[in-house]
């Protein structure tokens, strides 16, 4: 199934159900006089956010959708049954556009719920019509139909989870392993020009072109991919092992993040050690030490163990869904 990022939707609420003429017809009551019941209202119509980038990829053959009609009223003052509300749901980072109005919105959260039409009113029975003057009313009026319209959505992901580092400190290949990207990767400097995003359980990973000293003034790639990072909720610092002095490293792409502002060095964040393969294990357990005196959590991996991929992978995925 091809991704699908954009698509128009069509949606209407329900109608409201008709109103009623009844007559109270019970043993011993003389000229009961009028006992119809109101109908029920026209459901709603809803969008919500789930962590489902490929949903509009499901709705493309049938974007058509509609809110539950309400029911007629009945004899004895019975309101008739609402309609049922009708819950879109939407990737978490979708805008939605309103075709008619030009209003939209961004849905941010999983969970998040808006209401975007309104179902009819019910019709009113006849015992709304009663009188002095008119003791026996026969009228009652129709439901009213609810509200309809065209919305543009397009998904424009929102990166929960940024990769940050230097460069070549294997974010673009962990982006891969972790989210079945295509991510482009090489054996040398700036190989990703443009964020690269996965999905990794409904999570989008943003895979931030490398970073350098000097990033926040402008040097390298400079501030263009800081940018990127705001939004996202937590940082997973990549650290190479390759490195002949890792911790400083680490210390530089920090004072970068520090000198772009924008909240990014306060962002929660996980230490990485890559390419744990190029040293021995006693020099990535001295290291990860080192690295545990920052007060955050820290994991190694290398591209080429799989143990150690899924390792980080499970601890991973419940530290994001502790969130």
């Amino acid at each position: 199934m091809a991704f699908v990022d954009e698509l128009l939707i069509n949606c209407k609420a329900g109608r409201g159900g008709d109103g009623v003429v009844r007559w109270r017809q019970e043993k011993y009551i003389d000229r009961g006089g009028p006992w119809g019941g109101d109908g029920g209202k026209g459901g709603d119509v809803y969008v919500r956010g789930v962590r489902d980038v490929t949903l509009l990829s499901k709705y493309k053959a049938n974007p058509n959708f509609e809110g539950g009609m309400g029911e007629p009223g009945a004899g004895g003052r019975k309101h008739g049954k609402d309609g049922e509300d009708f819950i879109l749901d939407l990737p978490v980072g979708s805008k939605v556009s309103d075709k008619n109005t030009g209003y939209s919105f961004l849905i941010e959260e999983e969970g998040q719920k808006v209401l975007i039409l309104r179902g009819g009113q019910g019709g009113l029975g006849n015992d709304h019509f009663k009188s002095s003057l008119n003791t026996t009313p026969t009228t009652a009026t129709k439901g009213k139909n609810g509200d309809k319209g065209s919305f543009s959505v397009v998904v424009e992901l929102i990166a929960e989870v940024g990769f940050v580092g230097l460069p070549n400190a294997g974010k673009s290949s962990l982006l891969n392993v972790l989210t079945n990207a295509t991510a482009k990767i090489g054996a040398y400097a700036f190989t990703t020009l443009e964020p690269n995003l996965g999905s990794f359980h409904g999570y989008i990973l943003a895979d931030i072109p490398g970073l350098i000293e000097g990033a926040s003034e402008g040097k390298g790639l400079g501030i263009k991919f800081l940018r990127h990072i705001k939004k996202t909720k937590i940082l997973v610092h990549l650290v190479s092992l390759e490195s002949a002095d890792p911790i400083t490293d680490y210390k530089n792409i920090r004072n970068e993040l520090k000198g772009y502002g924008e909240g990014l060095f306060e962002k929660e964040e996980i230490i990485l050690l890559t390419k744990t393969d190029v040293v021995s294990g006693e020099v990535v357990e001295e290291i990860s030490k080192k690295f545990e005196e920052f007060g955050k959590p820290v994991f190694s991996v290398s591209l080429f163990d799989d143990v150690s991929i899924k390792k980080f992978s499970d601890s991973f995925i419940k530290i994001l869904r502790s969130k």
